[in-house]
C-alpha cells in the first residue's frame, strides 16, 4: 500500500482506515483490546491527535502515521503536538498506578510515614 492511496478528506479517510483494518481481519474494537483502553478512546482519534493510536492504526497498515495524518505528524516522525511538553502514558506506568490504587491513596500513606 501506498501513502498516495489513503484519501484526503477527513471523513473518507476514517472510512478507509476502518475497511483497510478489516480487510487485514482487524477493527477498531480488536485495536482497543490489543492497547488496553476502551474502543471509545480509539474512535477519538477520529476528531482528535492520539499518537498512539495513530501508530498503532498506522503499524497495522504498514504505513508511517504522517503518511496517514499529515496534519498531526511533523516531517521528521514525530507527533505534532498542540501540548508539546505532553508526554504519553505507557501502558505500564497506568497497569502500576491501577495495582498501586489511587493517587490519593498513594498520597496518604506518604504523608502518614513522613
Amino acid at each position: 500500500m501506498k501513502a498516495t492511496d489513503v484519501p484526503l478528506e477527513p471523513a473518507h479517510r476514517w472510512e478507509w482506515l476502518k475497511y483497510q483494518l478489516r480487510v487485514r481481519g482487524s477493527s477498531l474494537n480488536k485495536l482497543a483490546d490489543e492497547l488496553g483502553i476502551g474502543s471509545s478512546a480509539v474512535k477519538d482519534a477520529k476528531h482528535r491527535r492520539y499518537p498512539r493510536v495513530e501508530r498503532a492504526i498506522a503499524q497495522k497498515l504498514g504505513l508511517h502515521p504522517g503518511a496517514i495524518w499529515p496534519e498531526r505528524w511533523n516531517a521528521d516522525g514525530t507527533p505534532n503536538r498542540q501540548r508539546p511538553n505532553r508526554a504519553e502514558k505507557s501502558a505500564s506506568i497506568s497497569t502500576t498506578l491501577h495495582l498501586s490504587g489511587s493517587n490519593a491513596n498513594t498520597h496518604r500513606q506518604r504523608v502518614v510515614e513522613a
